[in-house]
């Protein structure tokens, strides 16, 4: 579990430098199809880490909940087998990323300040949603492969 946080987190930092382009959404749906519940053990360690790396503000508090939100709709679909049904849910979470991570700006701020805080993302949610599904495309069948020898060894 120890490696596979790493592996979350040094490929968030390595794409940082991308706008909303990562890998996260897709180590998380692949990590919760193999690991089920105990991807929620992956997912709390990263938001330490990335809390660690860059401080615990409001926006730290998204990284609680939204990769949770991810894992659970996963847990939900976990029968379906078609790369067609990995992408979209990949692709919509990156459309949905910037409302569910302004839900502390509305708390915070009020209506105004999370609606603004949404608003002004949605260009990097279109890049999130488009990005999600090109790695998804691309890493997917060759990532699925290489898990499903290494967890059932």
């Amino acid at each position: 579990m120890a490696i596979l946080t790493v592996l979350l987190y040094v490929g968030q930092v390595g794409m940082a430098f991308l706008p909303n382009i990562e890998i996260v959404s897709f180590l998380v749906i692949l990590y919760t199809r193999f690991y089920k519940k105990k991807v929620f053990f992956i997912i709390y360690a990263f938001a330490l880490l990335e809390g660690l790396t860059y401080g615990f503000g409001v926006w730290w508090f998204g990284y609680l909940y939204v990769w949770s939100i991810l894992a659970i709709l996963v847990l939900m679909l976990r029968s379906q087998e078609s790369l067609a049904v990995w992408c979209t849910l990949s692709g919509a979470f990156g459309l949905a990323y910037g409302f569910l991570f302004a839900i502390p700006y509305f708390i915070a701020g009020g209506p105004a300040a999370g609606f603004a805080y949404w608003v002004a993302g949605i260009p990097f949610d279109l890049l999130h949603g488009c990005g999600n599904v090109a790695v998804m495309l691309i890493l997917y069948k060759p990532m699925y492969t290489i898990f499903s020898k290494l967890v059932h060894c």
